[in-house]
């Protein structure tokens, strides 16, 4: 004690001490709150498809972050929550349709929100459907037709035998066949298929190719209610005349589609700031985003498939946190870390604080009450000449260790008055000596 007493006033010490407990606390922060990774993989689709130009907005959106979001093009759903569920795949998020996922499969995945809708565009010859006025509306009408149901390892194939069973249609009642979006939409334009399901939002630039194709057209959903009341993931979506293009008149009626949505999933121990960032950013890209949504519906916690993490339901229903809100997202990030090592500091000490008078005065009566015990054989032996001259040699020791005893201001009586009964059993030694 005496030591460390002596180094409060060295400024060596104290310039050397400073540098140590700022290294020990960023060591703690590292430790029990890592920060978030500057470098994340998202698992998003094709390059022509809405999956890969939203990662690619909101890529650049990150980087004026300091983040940068790498982005891994993949067949689809399926392929994307194979790699999001594969430690080694280095993949961190992905983008999902919902109603694809078993989430039994997958307990270590979490929703950070949906992002936008994903219509079920069902695009079909009208030459192939003569016996029906040259019009799709029930999928009961597609039997015996040669049909593009979506590649494997994509939502599409997925959402599209679910709407298929629920129909009625069997896969062996389908000329069916299992292409990606650019093969399916070639073959169509050929003649040599009858329909292609396309499940995609309304920007993505695979759309734009069949606009031209003659003499096709996009199915309205009749059925559109019942279909969302057995499949609770999808929903109801109404496109006006023209919305997919004013310029070629697509589509030529008012139509309603079923619509899943396309959600951004990631890992249960995703860093609470990196969720701050995806839904800031996100926020800024879906403003205007599509023509299908209304403003401000998305990002949006319904239609998921998987729970949503904690930090991005705090986020959706209050907005940002105040640090997020008005600090840059790295000083926010460390501000932040540095909270959460100290006040559950202070919560510990604070009170450990009001501990410490009374601690002190324990120590203190501790100290006094071994010097009167001291005392106290003093003069029981005081009467006995064999013990005189050892009885003084304590008694010497005892006051050099009282002249050197320290307390504090408010303790002064205390130590004054040990010295006026140290005096005392001197005057009785000496007294009994004279006997």
């Amino acid at each position: 004690m005496n030591f460390l007493r002596k180094q409060l006033h060295n400024p060596i010490a104290i310039g050397l001490a400073i540098p140590l407990f700022i290294a020990a606390i960023f060591g703690v922060m590292w430790i029990l709150v890592p920060p978030p990774p500057k470098t994340i993989e998202m698992a998003t689709g094709f390059p022509t498809g809405l999956y890969y130009h939203f990662g690619e907005r909101l890529k650049s959106a990150l980087a004026k972050e300091g983040v940068t979001l790498q982005l891994k093009t993949t067949g689809g759903t399926i392929d994307n929550l194979a790699l999001l569920n594969d430690p080694s795949s280095g993949v961190d998020f992905a983008m999902v349709q919902g109603g694809v996922a078993d989430i039994s499969k997958y307990p270590n995945l979490v929703s950070i929100a949906g992002m936008f809708y994903e219509p079920v565009w069902v695009w079909y010859r009208e030459s192939a459907f003569k016996t029906n006025g040259g019009q799709l509306s029930v999928l009961s009408q597609l039997k015996g037709k040669r049909v593009s149901i979506g590649n494997i390892g994509s939502g599409t194939l997925a959402l599209s035998n679910a709407l298929l069973q629920l129909s009625g249609v069997g896969e062996e009642e389908l000329r069916a066949e299992k292409l990606k979006p650019d093969d399916a939409l070639l073959k169509l334009k050929n003649g040599e298929l009858d329909a292609v399901f396309i499940v995609s939002a309304a920007e993505a630039p695979i759309l734009e190719k069949l606009y031209s194709i003659p003499g096709i057209r996009l199915m309205n959903f009749e059925q559109a209610d019942a279909y969302t009341r057995n499949l609770l993931y999808l929903s109801k979506v109404n496109i006006p005349r023209g919305v997919l293009s004013i310029a070629n008149d697509i589509p030529k009626q008012d139509i309603q589609v079923l619509a899943a949505t396309a959600t951004l999933v990631g890992h249960t121990d995703i860093s609470p700031a990196l969720v701050s960032l995806l839904l800031s950013e996100t926020y800024d890209i879906l403003q205007t985003y599509s023509h299908l949504q209304k403003p401000g519906e998305f990002p949006s916690d319904k239609g998921l498939d998987f729970p949503l993490h904690v930090d991005a339901e705090i986020y959706l229903k209050d907005g940002p946190s105040f640090l997020h809100r008005y600090l840059p997202f790295w000083t926010a990030v460390w501000v932040g870390r540095f909270a959460k090592i100290v006040i559950p500091l202070l919560v510990i000490l604070i009170p450990l604080f009001t501990y410490i008078p009374a601690l002190k005065n324990l120590i203190l009566r501790l100290k006094l009450s071994q010097v009167y015990e001291e005392l106290r054989m003093l003069d029981k032996n005081a009467s006995n000449p064999d013990l005189r001259e050892k009885n003084f040699q304590d008694l010497v020791a005892i006051e050099k260790r009282v002249a050197y005893m320290k307390v504090a201001r408010l303790d002064a009586k205390q130590l004054y008055d040990l010295k006026a009964h140290v005096g005392d059993t001197r005057r009785r030694l000496v007294q009994y000596g004279e006997y």
